[in-house]
């Protein structure tokens, strides 16, 4: 029973842990007249107090994320908790910004350079290509598509262009 009885199964030899800190609790709560400290329940059942403070957690009841919150119930708990995996409205739109001032930027160098740039880190499919692969394309050797790529980031270094872009080094992710 103890294996099944929990939503989310807690070990057999968890459970005797979790029953031993509860008898030692209701003990020390009629001899004391109050709520032990992990301190004391560490004392009386031999356990380190990190162990008594983590049974605290596991003995916790799981909560149905449909749990209405509120009087209304129109609420729930799961409304509450952000999807990690969706990106935030404000990256989102942060992300629009940069791409918006990237191709402006990017529209200050020759289209060549442009293309360079945009293959060799993938700015327009995602897929950064090797220097061979961009040579190739422009049948070119791989060291004049690095000297290439070395002039335009040397453009895009120089302060009147890499202001427009410096803000976005300092946003957090």
């Amino acid at each position: 029973i103890a294996d099944q009885a929990r939503t989310i199964r807690v070990p057999v030899h968890m459970i005797e842990v979790i029953h031993k800190v509860v008898r030692a609790t209701r003990e020390l709560v009629q001899k004391n007249g109050r709520d032990p400290t992990p301190d004391e329940i560490a004392k009386k059942i031999g356990i380190s107090v990190a162990k008594v403070k983590s049974v605290y957690k596991i003995a916790q009841d799981t909560v149905s994320l449909d749990k209405p919150i509120g009087n209304e119930e129109e609420s729930f708990l799961g409304d509450f908790i952000p999807d990690r995996t969706v990106t935030s409205p404000a990256h989102s739109a942060a992300l629009v910004l940069l791409q918006d001032k990237l191709r402006r930027v990017m529209g200050t160098l020759s289209p060549r350079e442009q293309k360079v740039l945009e293959m060799r880190f993938g700015l327009s499919d995602g897929t950064p290509k090797t220097l061979e692969e961009v040579g190739m394309m422009f049948n070119v050797t791989r060291e004049r598509v690095r000297q290439i790529e070395t002039k335009a980031l040397k453009k895009l270094r120089h302060p009147t262009r890499a202001r427009k872009l410096k803000a976005f080094l300092e946003m957090p992710e």
